[in-house]
């Protein structure tokens, strides 16, 4: 009696692993390549491209370039960057770089999310731009990315969120797992999602929006993630991102062990709290109102990081493993957290082809288990005591160097 009441209690356990792992597999079977639209020829439409920037002296001028080599008309486009609260020369070495500078100076509203604002007010009152793209301060662009937005405003979308990816993947072992991890997020996860009709969700770099859509629905979102808070507020008004697979913005990922750290406590943080805040309510409505947009929403703040689920999944094969060799019961336990474990299996190897990394990502893939531990004793520390509007900058590599 013991053992089947075990068996049950662990099977029951197991059903919400069972869901979320089914969800990435989902992801997984629906993330092979799409085809990418076809953008306006001639060139119609006109952007802002923001970048919010706090005390970036040493790579803004990069990011800069980088944009206004992009191969796009020189009259239809502008690099605007908000230097927000900068302590040293940001602004100008964007403005020698070519950009337009806006400063912003408040000792209270601090943060991205306040930046996003500042500039997104600025310059819909200019008037210029159809839509208004982000793209943070330590990235690189390849040259197709507003030609790619166009395609998609051009279709009738209103918000796109290229493909975000990585700038150094060959800094350290971590930045090469970074890639592939960033590959499941970001690839299958967004690709699946276009082909399924809903969206894609956004990224905090290399996001676009129409101006229309600015003006209707305003960025005051202002947590520490303010793309995820601002795309769940878009879809509960039925507004899906777009996925633009084909253009990158590769991002400067973090090397070393402490920023790291710092960085990925900052994100799963804020993720948990959208998904206490948003999660179950985003799930009840979908429901209700039988909403795949909303669905989706929910599913993907409701899934739990990897690594907890691999915990979860891999731990409860193995207990249930235990319980049969002692008491004979836990079969159905055994098969759903097997089965469970074979998903994110899956999910992994979906990742790491869509990474293209070939056989040095495999061996990078030796690593997960340490990385994935690290991860998890992350989840058990309490994040720092920065208020929620906070700067809380990353030290860049050229920095740490």
């Amino acid at each position: 009696m013991i053992g089947a009441a075990l068996g049950l209690a662990l099977f029951v356990l197991a059903l919400p692993v069972l869901v979320a792992c089914g969800y990435l597999l989902v992801l997984s079977v629906c993330s092979y390549r799409l085809p990418a639209p076809a953008a306006p020829n001639p060139p119609t439409f006109k952007f802002d491209v923001v970048i919010p920037a706090h005390n970036e002296s040493a790579g803004i001028a990069q990011t800069v370039t980088s944009l206004l080599g992009v191969d796009y008309p020189a009259a239809l486009r502008n690099v605007v960057v908000v230097a927000d609260n900068c302590t040293d020369d940001t602004a100008q070495k964007a403005r020698d770089a070519g950009a337009i500078v806006l400063e912003r100076q408040d000792a209270n509203l601090r943060g991205k999310g306040y930046a996003l604002k500042h500039a997104f007010e600025q310059r819909l009152a200019a008037g210029f731009a159809d839509a208004i793209c982000v793209v943070d301060a330590d990235t690189l662009v390849t040259p197709n990315l507003l030609h790619a937005f166009a395609a998609r405003l051009a279709r009738g979308d209103v918000a796109a969120q290229a493909h975000y990816g990585v700038q150094n993947p060959n800094a350290s072992w971590r930045t090469r797992l970074m890639r592939i991890a960033l590959a499941m997020f970001h690839q299958v996860r967004s690709t699946a999602r276009e082909r399924l009709g809903v969206s894609c969700g956004l990224r905090g770099n290399g996001m676009c929006f129409s101006t229309k859509l600015l003006r209707d629905v305003p960025h005051d979102a202002f947590s520490i993630v303010e793309d995820l808070e601002y795309g769940v507020r878009l879809g509960k008004l039925g507004h899906r991102v777009a996925y633009v697979h084909e253009a990158d913005v590769l991002g400067e990922m973090v090397s070393g062990e402490q920023a790291s750290r710092s960085q990925r406590r900052r994100w799963e943080h804020g993720r948990a709290q959208i998904a206490k805040t948003h999660g179950w309510p985003l799930l009840r409505e979908a429901l209700r109102v039988r909403s795949g947009l909303l669905f989706d929403l929910a599913m993907d703040v409701l899934v739990p990081p990897l690594s907890k689920l691999v915990l979860a999944a891999v731990g409860g094969t193995v207990a249930a493993g235990v319980l049969i060799a002692v008491t004979a019961e836990g079969w159905a336990a055994l098969r759903a957290f097997s089965f469970a474990t074979w998903c994110l299996a899956a999910y992994v190897f979906a990742g790491w082809l869509h990474s293209r990394t070939g056989l040095r990502g495999l061996v990078d893939l030796a690593m997960a288990p340490a990385y994935l531990v690290w991860k998890v004793a992350l989840g058990f520390q309490k994040p720092q005591a920065n208020k929620p509007q906070e700067w809380v900058r990353t030290q860049r590599e050229g920095e740490r160097r």
